[in-house]
């Protein structure tokens, strides 16, 4: 359930446990109201110094970009964010297609080196959706819908968002669906899961 909203984060209460969440402005508008269930794809990071930080988005293929993002040298969760929030995986993939280093220099804290880089490093590369793949312009692909995910997939992803060992994970919500059935929601299981781990 989403707790409340803040400027640059959200507090959710998963089972009576307040997490922390950091999103981007896109991502905090399109949220629900306070006190309404909410569903955020979490990439979770660890530093010695902060400790665990927790970082949400509406889509997969937003959490993608994010952690891609990551991975070129110089880009920080913060820039990471801000360029998500200006363009979109879609079109910072057109962006990237047409090597346009303006668009992604719009983001707070990206100036124009930064930007010419993470156009150069995306070139090409897939974040795992075929729709995230830059393409010529002009050329259009068509992208079959993923599969539905699995309810087991689901949590298990909800858990290790929340820092959960993926074995440990696993183990809970196989145990949280023999106590509920198949047809349990999703939340439902997630609850449970969590007070099989004791949280």
């Amino acid at each position: 359930m989403l707790a409340e909203v803040d400027q640059d984060h959200c507090l959710i209460d998963c089972a009576g446990v307040g997490y922390v969440v950091s999103c981007g402005a896109r991502t905090l508008q399109r949220l629900p109201a306070p006190g309404d269930e909410a569903t955020l794809h979490v990439h979770s990071q660890w530093s010695e110094d902060a400790g665990p930080r927790l970082y949400g988005f509406l889509t997969r293929d937003e959490r993608r970009a994010f952690t891609t993002l990551l991975a070129i040298q110089g880009v920080g969760p913060k820039a990471a964010l801000s360029v998500l929030d200006v363009l979109p995986p879609g079109e910072l993939a057109s962006a990237v297609a047409r090597e346009d280093k303006s668009a992604v220099a719009r983001a707070n804290g990206v100036g124009p080196k930064l930007a010419l880089r993470i156009v150069t490093e995306l070139k090409g590369k897939s974040l795992g959706d075929p729709s995230f793949t830059p393409t010529a312009p002009g050329v259009h692909v068509e992208v079959a819908a993923p599969p539905a995910p699995s309810l087991t997939g689901e949590a298990v992803s909800a858990l290790l968002g929340l820092g959960v060992a993926e074995v440990n994970a696993r183990r809970a919500v196989d145990h949280a669906l023999i106590r509920l059935g198949e047809d349990a929601d999703l939340s439902a299981v997630i609850r449970a899961a969590l007070q099989e781990l004791g949280r």
